[in-house]
């Protein structure tokens, strides 16, 4: 049975940590999104005016990347979703961080690329599982995984930016519908450092595959 999941949450959720291990107890490829090794980031929290279209346009690319080669696997699960980089240019482009213009023509082309067409596989995911976490647990950690440039002790302002996107996000997964979708609380169940957790969230991922037939 084909299973091509994707995470998706606020910077911190434990995308990545669920990734890992959701793939190795699916025995299943995992994708990661590849953070240190994108050369624009640390541009983008630097002038996120000047450099939102160039990054959201790089992780674009990077993430059809992705999907290819995850349809290719048949069995893959991937740390976030190409549908949140659009979540992330959208509030940028509310707050006039970034041009609205920039946002309709990458939205556009995110649209076009995520097409279904006659005679290709499906780019959309099988499952979407949605991590979501209060602020408080976001800052938590994000500061303990300690990337310089994601610090509010860097830039005090970023505290803002980050109440913002998890404002963003609720409203985003009730509208999502791709794909089926399930929520899980980050918050009460801390999967990386409680065993107990991590076997209740495979638990409910498990149940979920088997109800949309994936499993």
């Amino acid at each position: 049975m084909i299973k091509v999941i994707v995470l998706s949450g606020p910077i911190g959720a434990g995308k990545s940590s669920l990734t890992s291990i959701l793939a190795e107890h699916l025995g299943t490829q995992a994708f990661y999104e590849g953070v240190d090794n994108n050369p624009v980031l640390p541009l983008y929290y630097k002038d996120m005016k000047r450099y939102t279209f160039l990054l959201n346009t790089y992780l674009l690319n990077h993430r059809l990347a992705q999907i290819n080669q995850a349809v290719r696997e048949k069995n893959s699960v991937s740390d976030r979703s190409i549908y949140e980089d659009a979540l992330f240019f959208k509030m940028n482009a509310d707050s006039k961080v970034a041009d609205p213009t920039e946002f309709k023509i990458y939205d556009d082309l995110l649209e076009n690329m995520m097409e279904d067409t006659p005679g290709s596989p499906s780019k959309k995911p099988d499952l979407l599982i949605y991590i979501h976490v209060s602020l408080d647990t976001m800052l938590e950690r994000i500061e303990k995984r300690g990337r310089s440039y994601e610090q509010l002790s860097t830039d005090p302002g970023l505290k803002d930016y980050y109440a913002r996107l998890l404002r963003y996000y609720e409203p985003w997964y009730k509208h999502y519908d791709a794909s089926p979708k399930m929520e899980i609380n980050g918050d009460d169940l801390d999967f990386v450092i409680d065993e107990d957790a991590k076997k209740e969230v495979l638990s409910e991922i498990d149940n979920k595959l088997r109800e949309i037939g994936n499993l």
